[in-house]
């Protein structure tokens, strides 16, 4: 095709020139009319015969040229809404501009975009518009659901020129009832797919549409139609990518809240992650350790290196507990540490993940418990078991079972430890109902203290004489249930006075005891004790003798004691 310009050009002057030779024609006409010649008429009719010809074939080129320009302007106007429709993936921008460009094109009075619901496989309105460029709501849309459908079936456009005479839809209601006229309705086709039909109709004016408009929309849908499943497919990528953050803010959230430290290692031995509980737990900044190194980081964690080496090899979970100096944290933390594989969907290894958790705090409070009654755990949990030793005065028990030695010789270890464990029950329900420490189970022998450091008490001598008491009169109940060859008794002895407290041992094992002379005299007296005899101190017997009966034993010389000592056998409470 020519320049448009030019053509355009050359057509004026093609008609020019019909309308110069119309005046001269006219004009020679008149100047034979005038001269009284008796032909003009003959000759004007034979020049027009002439020229009919020349003016048949002008205006059909201008048919032609208004046809052409016709074309050029759709054309123009396709690459134009092509442009507009590609440069955006934002789905509503795109139908607006769509279904605008189509009213545009097709002289309409409205305009429907129609989608096929994947999951139904029914058609829906995405977007309806009329010629204001205005939102059409949907309770206006009245449209023919049946030539949208065939439409959506056969793939093939439908034209009409007004549907209320085209024997084709004679049978549609909606066509009637809605009165609509001239219809226009093409599929959307991505390829070779339909995914949904192009509807525009006007219910004023019938034969708008013709075959033109029928072939220039469907090439317009075409290109509408890769538009939108782009729009669309973008649209689904952005959710996707909207839902994945949304999740991994989710799972930010959660490793943040969680209590125990994350911590995970790359295949490069690098820390990828490293949680909040991570940070307060070993005293570091996350910022500073992710992507470092691990083995550079975690260097207070003996035996880490070969367990990771271990799960990253073998697989599997493994647990390990180590004790480790945290920065700005005075003393030793012990944590406790679950490593296990991070496998990918085709479960193959690409990193470890190591859970933390504290547990400095429970091994403390365990080792209370091995120390103290139930009832005084909680009120001690801020004192420290590895605190220095501590002098003070405190009150020493010694309870030994007599008459378990000779018993021993005739039964056997599993039956000895069943029975000695029954009397230790009673020893210690006595000694936890006064609040005392057992220190230790030695053999047959029980020792326990009052006005340690975790107990302190201010009426310690009168707790471990009631705790005495308490423990023959609780015996005696106990042998009512016992064979008469497996009654056995306590030997106690009790003093007060002064004595250190504190831990004893190496790091490999440490014992909470008391060390000193009330030490060594409590025992002392238990050794002298009789059966069911309560032997006390004459320190203890100052202290409670307003209130107990006791019986003068002595004075004794205790061994390895060079002075003679003063005793006295514990009777019980007094009258009143």
């Amino acid at each position: 095709m020519s320049d448009p310009a030019t053509t355009q050009a050359e057509l004026t002057r093609l008609r020019v020139l019909i309308q110069e030779m119309d005046s001269r024609l006219a004009q020679i006409s008149q100047i034979m009319a005038r001269a009284r010649l008796n032909t003009p008429n003959q000759l004007q009719g034979e020049l027009q015969r002439l020229l009919q010809p020349i003016k048949a074939s002008l205006e059909e080129l201008e048919t032609r040229v208004k046809a052409h320009e016709k074309e050029r302007d759709h054309l123009r106007a396709l690459q134009s809404v092509g442009a507009v429709i590609n440069s955006s993936l934002e789905l509503d921008e795109v139908l607006r501009e769509v279904m605008d460009a189509i009213i545009s094109l097709t002289g309409a009075e409205r305009g429907f975009l129609m989608l096929i619901d994947d999951y139904t496989g029914e058609l829906t309105v995405q977007i309806a518009r009329n010629m204001d460029r205005e939102t059409i709501e949907q309770s206006s849309f009245d449209v023919s659901r049946s030539i949208m459908q065939s439409v959506a079936h056969s793939g093939e456009p439908i034209v009409t020129i007004n549907a209320q005479s085209d024997p084709r839809f004679s049978g549609s209601d909606s066509v009637i009832s809605y009165n609509l006229r001239a219809i226009l309705c093409v599929p959307l086709k991505v390829r070779g797919t339909i995914t949904g039909v192009i509807y525009a109709d006007n219910r004023i004016a019938a034969g708008i549409f013709n075959d033109d408009d029928r072939d220039l929309l469907s090439n317009f849908a075409n290109q509408a139609a890769v538009a939108i499943e782009n729009a669309r497919l973008f649209k689904q990528i952005r959710d996707q990518l909207a839902d994945i953050t949304e999740m991994k803010n989710l799972m930010d959230d959660v490793f943040a809240s969680i209590a125990s430290g994350v911590i995970t290692i790359d295949t490069t031995d690098r820390i990828a992650l490293f949680n909040r509980a991570a940070e307060q737990i070993l005293g570091l900044v996350a910022k500073q350790v992710l992507n470092q190194p691990y083995r550079q980081i975690l260097t207070t964690m003996a035996g880490l290196e070969s367990i990771v080496e271990q799960v990253k090899s073998y697989g599997g979970q493994h647990n390990m507990e180590v004790d480790t100096v945290v920065a700005k944290r005075s003393g030793v933390t012990t944590l406790n540490m679950t490593l296990s594989p991070l496998r990918d969907v085709q479960q193959e290894t690409f990193g470890v993940a190591v859970v933390l958790d504290d547990v400095s705090e429970k091994k403390r409070v365990e080792s209370l418990r091995r120390y103290l009654p139930p009832a005084l755990v909680d009120q001690v949990r801020g004192l420290d078991v590895a605190q220095r030793p501590q002098r003070r005065r405190m009150s020493v028990m010694f309870a030994d079972v007599r008459g378990f030695t000779t018993l021993s010789e005739r039964l056997e270890p599993e039956k000895l430890i069943q029975i000695i464990n029954g009397y230790f029950a009673v020893a210690a329900a006595a000694i936890n109902r006064f609040e005392g420490v057992i220190d230790k189970y030695m053999g047959d022998a029980i020792m326990a203290e009052f006005n340690t450091t975790l107990n302190p008490q201010v009426n310690h001598v009168e707790r471990a004489v009631r705790t005495a008491l308490m423990m023959r009169e609780e015996l005696a109940s106990y042998h009512k249930v016992l064979p008469e060859d497996r009654r056995l008794h306590f030997g106690i002895g009790i003093h007060v006075g002064e004595a250190v407290v504190g831990n004893v041992g190496t790091h490999f094992r440490k014992d909470y005891t008391v060390l000193g002379d009330a030490v060594n005299m409590a025992k002392r007296l238990q050794e002298v004790a009789g059966p069911d005899q309560i032997i006390i101190s004459h320190a203890v017997y100052d202290a409670v003798r307003s209130w107990v009966e006791a019986e003068p034993w002595g004075p004794v010389q205790l061994k390895g004691r060079q002075a003679v000592d003063q005793l006295y056998a514990l009777v019980g409470l007094k009258d009143g």
